[in-house]
């Protein structure tokens, strides 16, 4: 259910993982009043922006009486300028859903029929076909919206049934009639930060699985190495503080729980000390975590506000004027994302790298029993090894450039859409990353037959093996790795434990 202004965390990820979407029917009074604010606005002749105006630099530009409804056709088309391959369906569906969470506050002055249109096309999967190139972030994401406005009217295409057909047809066959766009509707539908943030939101989803899968892999990697777990006492991360570095060695501690791995060299063991990739998860991750954690609040809080431009008030008939279509917020929580990703790839290729190494793990080098006959995981950690440099490159910060548009009126801008975009692309080199690496972990326990680990890096372990076996001898290994990313992404590998919440301190 989408409450005005009050959708949680959770709820945002169960639309994008398909779930219904529908309006709580209490908005409808909001947006009756917002309606009619506007109506009373265009009466009294004023200029205001967007609704009796031209827009950007054509402010200036008054707009008759007669003309107020072309003009939001007009303003649909116009930006109808989106070019690259489209957005995926579960983004422009979050997308949609986010728009419709912003208009039901009553704040942007769209009518109850505009709205549920929007609402239908959404429960009835007519999914316009929008183009993921073309927003600079601010004036709001206005290509993107604009692709999906223009399904609306009936131009452009849209996704039915799986089928790419035009957006007319969609409709129609949906049972629906295209918009007829009243003042100011074409502009509120274009304006805001829905793109760039359901691309976000998108983003936080996908890595946050990697994150938990993360855990597991890293956990099962200590017990590869024959690491210790000392590293998580919870006394070490009690005197740091950090929240995030406590929940995950909290985590990593949960993990190892009733390892035999770990009791069989409790005594005796001359290490002192294990590798940073070991030894350091809880800071390294837990600061991950942290990130996440604050761009999910910030990203909560974007997706439950109101970014359109002008703003109606209601209770006065006033039409403000802002900006909160600059997506700022969104392109930092974008950056921090990126960040995060980047270093749990990082981090993992670390522990591939220390495991197929004989000096660093004490296994056979690159984990099989004959090598130089056999290559054994020797090229896998080179792929590792290139996703890692891929995500490096992508994790520059999108929301310190700028360009000036519109004639310089629109002189600073976020860049939040293709820094929120980038952060999929990433989450799957990093995925590919971490399922390498469950290969690896899986693969050198085995070395330390018959001694288990802990029961639930067990379970885990079990589901890496029924989607790869183990490498006695070098084998055509792409669909190994295929199928260990699928486990990833998925989320299934991390099945079971209770994960740190993204939604602690406000994250939902």
């Amino acid at each position: 259910m989408i409450r005005a202004g009050d959708v949680s965390l959770k709820e945002w990820r169960d639309i994008w993982a398909g779930g219904e979407a529908a309006l709580d029917p209490a908005c409808w009074e909001a947006v009756t009043r917002g309606a009619a604010a506007v109506e009373r606005i265009v009466a009294r002749g004023e200029p205001v922006y967007g609704v009796n105006t031209g827009f950007g630099k054509l402010s200036m530009v008054r707009i008759e009486a007669g003309d107020l409804t072309r003009l939001q056709r007009n303003i649909v088309l116009s930006h109808s300028v989106g070019v690259g391959e489209p957005a995926s369906r579960e983004a422009t569906r979050l997308m949609m859903a986010l728009k419709l969470a912003s208009l039901a506050q009553g704040a942007s002055g769209v009518r109850a029929p505009t709205l549920a249109l929007l609402e239908a096309m959404l429960q009835r999967g007519v999914i316009p076909l929008v183009p993921a190139q073309g927003s600079v972030g601010a004036s709001g994401d206005l290509a993107p919206l604009a692709h999906m406005a223009a399904a609306m009217i009936g131009v452009g295409e849209v996704y039915w049934q799986g089928e790419r057909i035009p957006a007319g047809a969609g409709l129609a066959r949906a049972g629906l009639a295209p918009a007829q766009l009243a003042a100011k509707e074409g502009l509120a539908l274009l304006n805001g930060t829905q793109f760039s943030c359901a691309y976000a939101l998108s983003g936080l989803f996908e890595i946050e699985r990697v994150f938990q899968s993360a855990l597991v892999t890293g956990a099962l990697s200590t017990d590869a190495a024959r690491g210790s777990d000392t590293p998580f006492d919870p006394r070490i991360h009690a005197l740091r503080l950090h929240r995030g570095q406590i929940d995950v060695a909290a985590s990593l501690r949960a993990l190892m729980a009733g390892s035999a791995i770990r009791a069989s060299h409790l005594t005796d063991d001359p290490r002192v000390q294990d590798p940073y990739c070991l030894r350091c998860q809880p800071q390294v991750m837990g600061a991950c975590l942290d990130l996440m954690r604050q761009a999910a609040r910030t990203l909560a809080d974007e997706a439950n506000g109101v970014t359109d431009n002008p703003l109606i008030v209601a209770e006065d008939d006033t039409a403000l004027s802002g900006g909160n279509f600059h997506a700022e917020p969104v392109a930092f929580a974008a950056d921090m994302l990126a960040l995060a990703v980047c270093e749990i790839g990082s981090l993992a290729e670390r522990r591939i790298a220390m495991l197929v190494d004989p000096a660093l793990s004490g296994l056979p080098a690159f984990l099989t029993r004959h090598p130089g006959l056999n290559s054994g995981f020797m090229m896998a950690q080179v792929t590792a090894a290139a996703l890692v440099s891929e995500n490096k490159q992508r994790a520059y910060p999108a929301s310190v450039d700028s360009i000036p548009t519109s004639a310089n009126q629109e002189d600073h801008v976020s860049m939040a859409a293709h820094g929120a975009r980038r952060l999929i692309p990433m989450a799957r080199n990093a995925a590919n990353v971490v399922a390498i690496e469950a290969l690896a972990a899986a693969q050198a326990c085995d070395f330390h037959a018959p001694l288990a680990s802990s029961p639930v890096l067990e379970a885990a372990r079990a589901r890496i093996r029924a989607a790869s076996p183990h490498l006695e001898e070098d084998r055509y290994f792409h669909a190994d790795l295929a199928a260990a990313e699928r486990l990833v992404i998925s989320g299934e590998l991390a099945q079971g434990p209770d994960w740190p919440s993204l939604e602690d301190r406000r994250g939902g």
